[in-house]
């Protein structure tokens, strides 16, 4: 397994400041984000434990699932959940043209724009949280926020336990933090664990879920 960063590196945050890695506030808000759905079963059942406990998140969707599975996408709408651009294909930005990357997204947002029900904002998450330079300057000059992690729960990491996927998050957690899970097929071992516990776990502790804008 390649490295990373479970909370993510006070530098890295410094260096790529225009990126939202937190957002910081007084309140115990934090911010759930699932990224490469939606997945048939996989987020039925995430929207069916975020039912539970009342708690708003942040999906990033990828174009091709979204158009293969268009009435779970409308789910997330109807339920109030914020979407944001995950790419067309999950096409990694340190390995494509960047005209090819920019192409690939707004091919994702004609997708949702598509979507009549959906609250288009501009957020993008970069597939593998990699993007060059350039590509993000374009994005930016578009109008999106790039939204990267304060604490990844690593849910898509085969080698550790669904016990240590939990603890990530709750080891981690501060008001601000944006969180990563993913809605995926590969992920779905580690998730179906550690999402309960980790929604149980932040409503004990008196934190409060909100969407990114």
């Amino acid at each position: 397994m390649s490295f990373y960063w479970v909370k993510t590196n006070a530098f890295i945050k410094k260096v790529f400041s225009k990126y939202c890695w937190d957002i910081p506030n007084n309140e115990k808000k934090i911010y759930l984000t699932f990224d490469d759905g939606p997945t048939p079963e996989i987020t039925d059942w995430v929207l069916s434990e975020l039912r539970k406990f009342d708690a708003k998140a942040t999906f990033f969707c990828i174009g091709k699932n979204i158009k293969a599975n268009l009435a779970l996408f409308e789910k997330l709408i109807t339920d109030g959940h914020s979407i944001g651009n995950h790419t067309m294909n999950h096409v990694n930005g340190w390995k494509i043209h960047t005209n090819d990357y920019i192409e690939n997204v707004k091919n994702c947002a004609a997708v949702l724009d598509e979507q009549e029900k959906a609250p288009h904002r501009l957020l993008f998450r970069p597939p593998y949280g990699k993007i060059k330079k350039a590509q993000s300057k374009i994005l930016r000059s578009l109008g999106y926020k790039i939204v990267m992690w304060d604490v990844l729960s690593a849910d898509f990491d085969q080698s550790i336990t669904p016990e240590k996927c939990l603890e990530n998050v709750t080891k981690n957690v501060k008001s601000g933090s944006v969180i990563v899970f993913h809605d995926s097929i590969k992920a779905s071992p580690n998730l179906r664990f550690a999402l309960p516990r980790t929604l149980h776990f932040l409503k004990e502790n008196g934190y409060k879920f909100d969407i990114i804008h």
